[in-house]
């Protein structure tokens, strides 16, 4: 029996991808059996979101992570919240020079000067997009890619080859001539797979259909 906390060593299987659990679940490699990244692939990533505040923390963070890994970002996320006002885009965007300061000293997140101003300048677009289109998730649900556009079947081959796509550079273009920054078309189809705009869990993987009932049963905001 694996104790709380304890991590599976396990391999993954070389053609399908997929990473056994100590539950005796299949699952996508990429967690490697780390609890709080296991945690994360089962209970947040592919699941579809709708509330604007975890839309602009998921597009924020992915923004963080670029040239990192999202395990290192995943780890900081409590300080991230606690140093962003848990991410409420309209106190963000009142961010002062101060701020940045007091960010730049904060061993919880990661100190990037550009990245910390880049979330202070998005707050502000992201209230610009809320006042145009009602909600950041009507904006951004809008670019869910056409069932047709989709691989017909995402397996370890497929999965290892997704990085961008023709709606992630549609996003990332109009997020860019919005002045938004830290938003290139590889970090938008991130996003876009941590919100569940796209289920990119591997067939076979436990967590696949759930997610993909999910997205079934999910009223998209207009």
């Amino acid at each position: 029996m694996v104790k709380a906390g304890q991590t599976i060593k396990a391999e993954r299987d070389p053609e399908t991808g997929l990473l056994p659990g100590a539950d005796g679940k299949q699952r996508c490699w990429w967690h490697g059996n780390l609890p709080d990244y296991l945690h994360y692939h089962d209970t947040e990533w592919g699941w579809p979101v709708d509330d604007d505040r975890r839309l602009f923390e998921k597009i924020c963070l992915e923004g963080f992570q670029s040239g990192l890994s999202w395990l290192t970002i995943l780890r900081k996320r409590e300080g991230f919240r606690a140093a962003f006002a848990n991410f409420e885009f309209e106190d963000v965007a009142n961010f002062t020079e101060a701020d940045v300061e007091r960010c730049l000293g904060d061993a919880g997140i990661v100190r990037h000067r550009k990245k910390i101003e880049s979330t202070i300048n998005n707050a502000k677009r992201a209230i610009e997009l809320k006042r145009e289109f009602g909600s950041l998730a009507a904006y951004f649900w809008a670019y869910e890619p056409k069932p047709e556009n989709r691989p017909r079947e995402i397996t370890f081959e497929v999965a290892k080859t997704l990085g961008k796509t023709e709606e992630s550079t549609a996003l990332s273009k109009d997020l860019k001539k919005r002045s938004w920054s830290f938003v290139g078309p590889t970090t938008v189809y991130a996003f876009m797979q941590s919100m569940g705009m796209v289920n990119d869990h591997l067939e076979g993987c436990c967590c696949r259909e759930p997610v993909e009932e999910a997205r079934r049963t999910f009223k998209r905001p207009r």
